[in-house]
């Protein structure tokens, strides 16, 4: 993953693209990726880990009643997330992450491992949901940065 890692923040310093990111379920892990990397000051502007639903509310701007009406761990969620951090923060890339990580609240709408990744460049948003192995939370929460990182490069390239 450190490759990977080293490979974007080369991409995004190249082409001067700043990005940010608002992690629920990753818990900080992708921004902390990121930051792992000398020069990623010159592309990271701001983590967020708005954990609770009271934060992806007050701090997100995520409606109540789309929090009630889908869940926090739902595509409508993590398109309102991507979209407002990317309305707070103003960078050329917005990633928002929002899942289910166990070891508890999965049900069987909602499995253990469902993960929606959202990102945003320019005027081009899109939602990716995600099935991981439920393998334990750090397993989830790893594979969910991967995953992640694999779709900035994709974005970027």
């Amino acid at each position: 993953m450190k490759i990977l890692v080293n490979k974007i923040v080369k991409k995004l310093i190249k082409k001067r693209l700043k990005i940010s990111f608002a992690e629920s379920c990753s818990g900080g892990l992708l921004s902390s990726a990121i930051t792992s990397v000398g020069g990623s000051s010159k592309v990271f502007s701001l983590g967020l880990v708005p954990y609770s639903n009271q934060s992806k509310i007050n701090i997100l701007r995520v409606s109540k009643n789309i929090i009630k009406k889908y869940g926090s761990v739902s595509e409508q969620v993590c398109l309102s997330m991507v979209r407002n951090l990317n309305k707070i923060n103003k960078t050329n890339i917005s990633v928002a992450i929002t899942g289910i990580a166990g070891p508890t609240g999965g049900t069987k709408k909602k499995p253990l491992g469902l993960v929606y990744i959202g990102l945003k460049k320019d005027n081009k948003t899109e939602v990716h949901q995600c099935f991981f192995k439920n393998k334990g939370r750090a397993y989830i929460q790893k594979a969910t940065v991967k995953k992640s990182l694999d779709l900035i490069l994709r974005l970027i390239k």
